[in-house]
């Protein structure tokens, strides 16, 4: 009865567009139609769990002289393939093949009415993304919930990292062993429905940048709030709120003594991202989200890993500086 209730007012929903959101930016579909990426778009279509899924992705040739190697970039919960555009050009012009996902639930990729989210399933898919492509063995980059994703990923398929790179990852720390209160996947939806333009710049001004703004980011808030905000308003706030669950449900922190794969670690220590700090008590928000703290303690458990840190910077490094950024990350894969 509660599916097809959810059913039925996401059918709805196809009819409504954000009247608030389209006076200020613009309005998306369900797969980001209407929003241009910096790079030409594919799809991938595939079988997972019984469903026919599309996943959308960029593959950006080298640039010039190819150096041989293949770079994959994973994206955040709250960003898209697109959000790379800095790092795809500098590592294209340096050489190397881009292959940038969109993963099943973001962005250009399908949204499932029904769909069991783990990082290991997204791990498979991208994982079948390559093999479909012919990358066998790449350099994996992953952002925020992306580093998480790179993490799995590293774990699950160690044979085919050749180096591991991840920004300001979130899944440092195990919030809920820490203190923080749970949500259920009900609680998500709702706050999910109520996303805005507005909003999520506020949140991204506060927690990513350290309090800072550029206009750059509005592409980026325009993005996210056009998507969240269009036709697919309803089935794209119910796959949200069943990633957030799966971010908070399926710690990676446990596991990072495991990775067997060259680590580095590059982090804005700024940053203060935490899912459901707004839900923590005062004491525990205090301790939480500390990523000067947390680069030093996470780094020390993976075996050979390197930091690589940002002073002053907030989550999205790649994003608030590509030009600093960019030079770090490559001068880093050239060792």
């Amino acid at each position: 009865m509660r599916l097809g209730m959810l059913a039925a007012g996401w059918i709805a929903g196809l009819a409504l567009v954000g009247a608030a959101h389209a006076a200020e930016g613009g309005v998306y579909g369900a797969e980001l139609e209407g929003f241009r990426y910096p790079y030409p778009l594919a799809h991938f279509s595939f079988t997972s769990q019984g469903q026919e899924l599309r996943m959308g992705y960029m593959d950006v040739p080298a640039r010039g002289a190819a150096n041989g190697r293949t770079a994959v970039l994973l994206h955040g919960k709250n960003f898209c393939g697109a959000t790379w555009e800095d790092t795809i050009t500098a590592l294209a012009d340096a050489g190397y093949r881009v292959i940038v996902p969109d993963q099943i639930g973001f962005c250009t990729s399908t949204k499932p009415a029904n769909y069991q989210y783990s990082f290991q399933q997204l791990a498979a898919n991208t994982m079948a993304l390559l093999k479909h492509l012919g990358a066998s063995r790449v350099v994996v980059l992953g952002h925020s919930t992306g580093g998480m994703l790179a993490t799995r990923f590293a774990l699950m398929y160690p044979d085919a990292v050749e180096r591991l790179a991840m920004v300001n990852p979130i899944g440092l720390e195990d919030w809920k062993a820490l203190g923080v209160p749970a949500r259920t996947v009900d609680q998500w939806f709702e706050r999910e429905l109520k996303l805005s333009a507005a909003g999520i710049r506020q949140y991204e001004r506060s927690v990513y940048y350290d309090g800072r703004w550029k206009p750059e980011y509005e592409r980026w808030v325009d993005m996210l709030a056009g998507l969240n905000s269009g036709p697919g308003h309803r089935l794209v706030a119910w796959n949200s709120a069943r990633i957030y669950d799966m971010i908070f449900t399926q710690p990676v922190v446990y596991e990072f003594p495991l990775l067997k794969v060259p680590t580095i670690l590059m982090l804005g220590d700024a940053d203060t991202t935490a899912i459901g700090s707004d839900l923590a008590p005062a004491d525990v928000k205090a301790r939480i989200g500390n990523y000067r703290q947390l680069g030093k303690t996470i780094v020390a458990q993976i075996p050979g890993a390197r930091l690589v840190a940002f002073p002053g910077y907030g989550h999205a490094p790649q994003i608030e500086n590509p030009a600093m950024f960019n030079r770090a990350l490559l001068d880093e894969l050239a060792h």
